[in-house]
């Protein structure tokens, strides 16, 4: 299946005849902008490969797969409010597909979940976060250039400040009882992605 056809037969399970091809047009140019390294179409088929893998674990699959497509629908590394202005493009798109409010308030507060400021309660949220990430276990070509991605949509930052935000962040994950809150990502991916983050940190702060 095309990500085309994926993106229509998503659409018709939430019960519209079809997916907007112009939308799903907009979606992808936005998931191209100049200013993301990582946060592009890339990670948005990573994210939709382990959905793949953990559907069966979804209470509502459909609204978690329409949440991983619109979750970094905008992305601008100085702004903090990307994630509520995602959130509203998801609702505008099932508004004009004329999908139920109750969904489209579902998949408001999954994408919220992404801003990773409180661990997820509902289950679908613990999918949906412990999909986006994923990338802290990959492997190490993988995470490797997942680094150089994340810097270079903060080239703008001097290195010694970069270094300090990101080694705080690090910090933060690697205290966390569990990173992932699923039983599935956890037994997949814990041990690998706490290795990779600990090299991480001691490489910012060697």
């Amino acid at each position: 299946m095309t990500m085309l056809e994926q993106w229509h037969a998503l659409w018709r399970s939430l019960g519209a005849e079809a997916g907007d091809e112009a939308e799903y047009r907009r979606l992808l140019t936005a998931y191209a902008e100049p200013q993301r390294h990582y946060h592009t179409r890339q990670h948005l088929d990573e994210c939709l490969h382990h959905l793949a893998e953990t559907r069966s674990l979804a209470l509502h699959p459909a609204e978690v797969e329409l949440a991983l497509w619109y979750h970094d629908a905008v992305y601008q590394p100085r702004q903090p409010d990307n994630e509520a202005r995602s959130a509203d493009w998801a609702v505008q798109a099932l508004q004009a597909q004329g999908i139920d409010q109750d969904v489209a308030g579902r998949v408001r507060a999954l994408i919220m979940a992404t801003c990773h400021q409180a661990l997820p309660q509902e289950p679908d949220a613990m999918l949906l976060v412990d999909i986006d990430l994923a990338i802290l276990a990959a492997p190490a070509e993988r995470f490797a250039e997942y680094q150089t991605q994340v810097r270079a949509e903060y080239r703008w930052v001097p290195g010694f400040l970069f270094r300090r935000k990101r080694a705080e962040i690090l910090r933060a994950f690697l205290a966390r009882p569990r990173l992932f809150q699923t039983d599935w990502f956890f037994s997949h991916y814990e041990a690998q992605a706490r290795a990779n983050l600990a090299q991480e940190l001691a490489v910012l702060t060697g």
